[in-house]
């Protein structure tokens, strides 16, 4: 293998992760010598997602922010909670709009090399191989966003929920949506005794993002998703006439499966592999960004790339979730009024971004005291 080519670093995938650790590290004047492929097979030219995420701040991608909301609703067929989010804003990015922007970004940096191959195996020394269907490529260290061969949503020493949605941007002829005002659940339409409900985004009075989503252990086919979302636009949204203007859908894991025993001294798993998304929620754009910060902050302190990525307490609140929803799934609708009616929307957020006080999460914890989450807590346990 004379042939192979040398990075310092190369980054297995140009998603949300791979782009997000390549533009952080094009800002940084210390990888400023360092050499780094991005590979991929996608040029990533096409509207796949959209991801929303909360922050109190411009934040860094204030140039590329679709629509933000300052407040929210959750419906349940109980009540109706309305959340004023102040001092956060709800933000949505096109992920079109994220490529593109990452894309010229870092084509500018002469240091970033984009290498549209798609990686075939990937062999662990003080020197790893990546090696690609017609190149082979070395690095000081790898960063890889694929999923381990050893994660399957049937493993008995994990509890694992798929969050699986499709959602329609639809276009109506009349003003009928409050474009101030995100709906961020509504339980009120459900698929049996499971856990689903509607997500709203209104970009405007006339367009908006309707997804249907499930948080279940079995998929469902298109015509379930399509048969959902016409009758929420009927019957609850009283929408008689509009145009689907963009389709998306997605399978998201929520799982407490151990991906982090796969970081090792030169690679590191990221993303979706690396069990970057927030297990309880499906979120994973800001939990990036922060994961980001440290691997960038261990490089630059030649600490291992994977020290400090996950926080013990958290991971075990995940579980008792995960467990509750896995073991008594018709209890989502139940959970998440307790989650947003008896706590403030702004300690629930600090929970989920994990930055939360140990009072704030007992008093979490207390507002969701049932049998059920009793059995799981000592499960877990």
């Amino acid at each position: 293998m004379s042939n192979i080519s040398y990075y310092d670093y190369i980054i297995i995938g140009n998603g949300l992760a791979g782009l997000q650790l390549a533009l952080k590290m094009a800002e940084d004047h210390f990888f400023d010598s360092k050499t780094i492929a991005l590979i991929d097979p996608s040029n990533k030219n096409t509207n796949d997602k959209t991801w929303s995420f909360w922050e109190k701040d411009d934040g860094q991608w204030k140039s590329i922010i679709h629509k933000t909301w300052q407040r929210a609703s959750v419906l349940t067929n109980q009540k109706k909670i309305d959340l004023k989010l102040k001092p956060y804003y709800y933000k949505s990015i096109k992920s079109i709009d994220f490529y593109n922007d990452a894309k010229a970004k870092l084509n500018a940096c002469k240091n970033i090399t984009f290498i549209r191959e798609k990686v075939i195996s990937l062999e662990e020394s003080h020197t790893p191989v990546v090696k690609t269907i017609n190149q082979h490529f070395s690095g000081s260290h790898v960063f890889d966003s694929r999923v381990p061969e050893a994660f399957s949503f049937n493993l008995e020493d994990s509890i694992s929920i798929i969050q699986h949605f499709k959602g329609w941007v639809i276009k109506t002829e009349d003003d009928v949506f409050d474009e101030r005002t995100l709906t961020m659940m509504d339980y009120r339409l459900k698929d049996g005794n499971q856990t689903t409900f509607t997500y709203i985004l209104p970009f405007s009075k006339t367009e908006a993002l309707v997804e249907f989503t499930y948080f279940t252990s079995d998929l469902v086919n298109e015509k379930t998703y399509d048969h959902y979302l016409k009758t929420y636009i009927k019957d609850f949204l009283k929408i008689e006439t509009y145009q689907v203007i963009e389709t998306e859908t997605g399978q998201i894991a929520m799982t407490n499966f151990s991906f982090e025993k796969f970081n090792t001294k030169y690679v590191t798993k990221i993303g979706t592999g690396g069990g970057w998304v927030k297990s309880s929620t499906g979120y994973s754009f800001k939990n990036t960004e922060k994961k980001i910060k440290i691997i960038l902050a261990n490089l630059k302190s030649d600490r291992l790339a994977s020290k400090g990525l996950f926080k013990k307490r958290f991971q075990f609140y995940d579980k008792i979730f995960l467990k509750v929803l896995k073991d008594d799934n018709h209890k989502g609708e139940w959970i998440f009024q307790q989650f947003y009616d008896k706590n403030t929307i702004q300690t629930m957020f600090r929970f989920l971004d994990e930055d939360s006080s140990f009072i704030e999460e007992l008093k979490i914890m207390w507002s969701l005291f049932s049998w059920s989450f009793i059995k799981s807590f000592f499960k877990t346990l």
